[in-house]
């Protein structure tokens, strides 16, 4: 059904919908450097675990934004306070478990769960207020009540955006394991990297 309505939309619009999607997933941001920094001390598998978990966050602003919970949080300034400090508190703590880690083993890269690797991805995206006002804000913008529910159409359009992300997010993760690789076989300071990148996000959440 939902996808029957997505269907009903232009392919002009569409089109326009996903591009300007894939500009702001390739854009460097939180997800992006998250992701990256994931890969660069657990390798190219953790970086990708970390890009799936960051697409599970998105998909749990979709189902919000879908049912109308978004726009109640963002109408309270005082819950996306809340919600931006408890995400840099997060940040803030992976960066001083990254820097107090140490030299990086290379026959460790990669040997952390999985799970705990998609939840850290999950919650760095989840505990990040940015993405309920964006899909709010992009959305409504592909969408019309002549090709049918307006619910429909945002959970598809969505669920499209999660997809495409996902993959972008998961991308930019591999490549910063491989370079991880190559910088902890060198200097032996990926750790340190990694807890540099997780503590910028953390300041760049607050101080936005």
């Amino acid at each position: 059904m939902i996808w029957e309505t997505i269907a009903n939309i232009p392919l002009a619009q569409m089109m326009a919908f996903i591009a300007g999607g894939l500009v702001l997933n390739f854009a460097p941001g939180q997800d992006v450097f998250f992701a990256s920094a994931c890969g660069i001390q657990g390798g190219p598998r953790a970086g990708a675990l970390a890009g799936l978990g960051v697409g599970l966050g998105v998909m749990m602003h979709v189902t919000l934004a879908t049912v109308g919970l978004g726009a109640v949080v963002a109408a309270h300034p005082g819950a996306l306070r809340a919600i931006k400090y408890a995400g840099a508190a997060y940040l803030l703590w992976l960066a001083w478990k990254s820097w107090r880690a140490g030299p990086v083993n290379p026959a460790a890269r990669g040997s952390v769960r999985p799970w705990n690797i998609i939840r850290r991805g999950f919650l760095s995206n989840a505990l990040n207020p940015k993405p309920v006002l964006f899909l709010l804000a992009f959305l409504p913008q592909f969408t019309s009540v002549a090709w049918g529910p307006i619910w429909q159409q945002i959970l598809g359009l969505g669920l499209i955006f999660v997809f495409t992300g996902t993959l972008v997010t998961i991308g930019y993760g591999v490549v910063g394991g491989y370079a991880g690789h190559v910088i902890g076989r060198r200097l032996g300071v990926v750790n340190k990297i990694a807890a540099v990148m997780f503590a910028g996000l953390a300041i760049r959440l607050i101080a936005k």
